[in-house]
């Protein structure tokens, strides 16, 4: 799904519990009471940073690694939310790990199904995106007490000691989505963009912002018609959205959304529209096809956590802040660039990550 670091970019859809592991596993959305108290876990070593959990990745000492996933959204819809319980599988799969993992958590529903995975005796609870942030004060409590937790943060989610924070800034993946977009536009004679989202909310609304910004850098009479259709998931609306803004003339369209992406991306390549990809390296895809593949994706972040978890070396109580041209991800490239396009973007890039340009600043200047 698209997301803007909320990058919890979506709403809960219907409650699913998907994993091929379920029958074994899945939480359930009636488990309201907490499990009987543990006994107190050894808080492990302190570092400088925070503080590595004694016995870990098995923390509460059972002879077996269980992982706990919670996604607010549909965790098959091929992109933002469906990368990081993929990225669980993967990693756990490869070290004989078990994952349960849950899709579509509502955010009412948050702090139980974060208790329920406690009475699994999972090793690690993971939240697929901020807007479950309620499922936070279960870290504190005696059922959680032998967990680690992972969550990705953005609304400035007070850190703790019993989490680890994973963050980025999404102003410079999504200017950085732009620029690679004006410059195809620019070679080809294009003005004219189209972003398609979900909810008019505080995360679609500045993700457009910055994707207009970055394309008016290179394109500077570029213009960006962004349709707001409220659904991440719906593709009836999304095709609707899509339609109306390749009637309008537009060349590129953005569809950061959710379950909806493919049904906007395919008629947007039927139409000879370039697109791009909210969040995952989709330059491989053949239906639909992609032009431009923007990589800020959970699953990237969390792949590094559970290596760090798998070595006894992940630490509770810090932050992660991911910056684009510094680290692996965020970034962005064009699917089939040019060497000029290829060269003109890697230099955005690193010039981001040096912080010759103030993505933040750009974005107020052009993004309005």
């Amino acid at each position: 799904m698209a997301a803007y670091y909320r990058r919890g970019r979506a709403t809960a859809a219907l409650t699913a519990c998907l994993s091929a592991l379920a029958l074994a596993g899945c939480a359930s959305n009636d488990a309201t009471a907490p499990a009987p108290a543990a006994a107190p876990s050894d808080a492990g070593a302190k570092t400088d940073g925070g503080t590595v959990l004694a016995g870990q990745p098995d923390v509460n000492g059972d002879g077996k690694v269980v992982i706990g996933v919670l996604s607010p959204g549909d965790i098959n819809d091929k992109g933002y939310y469906q990368s990081f319980v993929d990225t669980a599988q993967e990693f756990a799969t490869a070290q004989g790990w078990t994952i349960i993992k849950r899709g579509s958590v509502n955010t009412s529903e948050a702090l139980n199904a974060a208790r329920a995975l406690c009475q699994q005796k999972v090793d690690m609870v993971a939240l697929g995106a901020s807007e479950l942030r309620d499922a936070i004060p279960a870290s504190e409590e005696p059922v959680c007490a032998k967990t680690a937790w992972y969550v990705p943060s953005s609304d400035n989610i007070p850190q703790t000691p019993k989490i680890v924070l994973s963050t980025d800034e999404a102003d410079q993946s999504m200017l950085a989505a732009g620029y690679a977009a004006g410059l195809i536009m620019k070679d080809a004679g294009h003005t004219k963009a189209g972003f398609v989202t979900g909810p008019e909310a505080d995360f679609t609304t500045g993700a457009a912002a910055a994707f207009k910004a970055g394309i008016k850098l290179v394109v500077p009479d570029g213009t960006v018609v962004t349709t707001y259709t409220g659904d991440l998931n719906d593709s009836a609306k999304a095709k609707e959205a899509t339609q109306a803004q390749i009637s309008q003339g537009v060349k590129v369209i953005y569809p950061y959304l959710g379950g909806a992406t493919d049904a906007s991306a395919e008629l947007a390549n039927s139409k000879k529209v370039l697109t791009l990809t909210p969040g995952t390296d989709r330059c491989a895809s053949t239906k639909p096809t992609f032009d431009i593949s923007v990589l800020f994706s959970p699953g990237d972040y969390f792949r590094a956590a559970l290596e760090d978890f798998s070595e006894a070396k992940l630490q509770m109580g810090v932050e992660k802040v991911w910056t684009l041209g510094v680290d692996p991800f965020p970034t962005v490239k064009i699917c089939k660039p040019t060497p000029e396009q290829k060269e003109k973007l890697d230099t955005f890039i690193a010039d981001v990550g040096s912080k010759k340009i103030d993505t933040k600043a750009e974005v107020k200047r052009l993004g309005s």
